[in-house]
C-alpha cells in the first residue's frame, strides 16, 4: 500500500511533545505513518513537577519517563516510538557529558548508523530534527540530534555507506522544527489582553525578537519555510505535556497560564525550514509533504 512517512527525531522524552505535536497529530489523522525516534532516555532530567517527587521515582526515573514518552507519543498519534539507545548526557559541562553511555560521548560513526538503520528501514520521505544554531538551548544532546540527522540524510541514500544498515532509502526533505516568534507574541499579547500575567518579560521577550532578527538575517532565501494549519490540533501539545508528569508542572504559567479554549485559537500554526529539499521546492509552503510523491513503506 502506497504511504507516506513522517519521521521526527528528538533529543529526550518530552521533546516530541513541546515540538511540533500538532503537526505530527494532523498528519497521522490524515494517514502518514508517523516514526518517532528519541535518542536518549532522559536520565539527567529534573523532575520539575513536585507532585511526583519521591524516592521511587527518582530511582526509576529512566522507566518513569518511557512510560511518560510511550503516553504522549498516543496521544499525539505515532504509530511508532524508536529509542536509539543513549543515555542522556546532561546540561554543558556537568559529569554526565563524560559518561560513555552518554549520547554526547557516543562515537559520531555509531550514532549516525544507528539512526540510518532507521531510516532505512521505514523509508520517510520528510525527516523533521533540530536547527543546527541553537545558541539559546546548546544542550549537548540537542546539538548531536542535529548532527546525526543531517549526516543520516545524506548517508542513508548511499549504498557505500553503513552497508549493514539495510538497502539504500534517500529521504526527500529535512526539516528545522522552529519556535515560531509569531505565536510567542500572540501568546504574550493574549495573555496582557485578558489582564493576565504573561510568562514572558520584558527582558526575555526582548532576547527572542533579537535572536528573530538574527535569525531572518542569516536564513538562507531559497529555503523553503513551511507554515503548517494545525487547527484542530492545537490541544494535542498541551494533553501530550501533560503526561510527561514528572517533567511538566500543570501549574506552570508559561504551558498553561492561558485558558485552554483561549489557548487554541491564538496561533494555530507551527513553523518549519527547510535546509535540505529534492523535491525541487522553494518560498513559503503549507505542507512538509508538498512535492514530494507517495512511496511505498515496505
Amino acid at each position: 500500500m502506497a504511504k507516506l512517512c513522517l519521521l521526527t527525531v528528538h533529543a529526550h522524552p518530552d521533546d516530541e511533545a513541546s515540538k511540533g505535536a500538532g503537526t505530527v497529530a494532523r498528519y497521522h489523522a490524515e494517514g502518514i505513518h508517523t516514526v518517532l525516534v528519541t535518542c536518549t532516555g532522559g536520565e539527567e532530567g529534573d523532575i520539575l513537577n513536585p507532585a511526583m517527587e519521591s524516592t521511587e521515582v527518582r530511582e526509576n526515573l529512566a522507566d518513569v519517563r518511557r512510560r511518560e514518552l510511550d503516553r504522549a507519543a498516543e496521544i499525539i498519534g505515532y504509530d511508532e516510538v524508536v529509542m536509539l539507545g543513549y543515555r542522556d548526557s546532561g546540561m554543558p559541562d556537568s559529569a554526565a557529558n563524560t559518561d560513555p553511555r552518554s549520547f554526547a560521548a557516543a562515537p559520531l560513526d555509531e550514532a549516525v548508523g544507528r539512526l540510518v538503520a532507521i531510516i532505512r528501514t521505514r523509508r520517510p520521505q520528510v525527516i523533521v530534527t533540530y536547527p543546527r544554531d541553537q545558541k539559546g538551548y546548546p544542550h549537548p544532546d540537542h546539538l548531536r540530534v542535529n548532527e546525526i540527522s543531517e549526516i543520516a540524510f545524506d548517508a542513508a541514500g548511499d549504498p557505500d555507506c553503513f552497508p549493514d544498515a539495510g538497502p539504500a532509502w534517500q529521504p526527500l526533505r529535512l526539516c528545522y522544527v522552529r519556535w515560531s516568534i509569531k505565536r510567542i507574541r500572540a501568546t504574550h499579547d493574549k495573555f496582557l489582553e485578558l489582564g493576565l500575567e504573561s510568562p514572558y518579560t520584558d527582558e526575555r521577550f526582548s532576547r527572542m525578537l533579537e535572536a528573530e532578527a538574527v535569525d531572518e538575517a542569516t536564513r538562507e532565501p531559497a529555503r523553503a519555510h513551511v507554515v503548517v494549519d494545525i487547527s484542530g490540533y492545537t490541544s494535542v501539545m498541551r494533553e501530550a505535556l501533560l503526561a510527561h508528569a514528572t517533567q511538566v508542572d500543570p501549574t506552570s504559567r508559561h504551558w498553561f497560564g492561558l485558558p485552554p479554549e483561549v489557548a487554541d485559537t491564538v496561533y494555530p500554526y507551527e513553523e518549519y525550514e527547510v535546509v535540505r529539499d529534492l523535491a525541487g521546492r522553494e518560498g513559503r509552503l503549507d505542507d512538509l509533504f508538498a512535492g514530494v510523491d507517495t512511496v511505498a513503506i515496505s
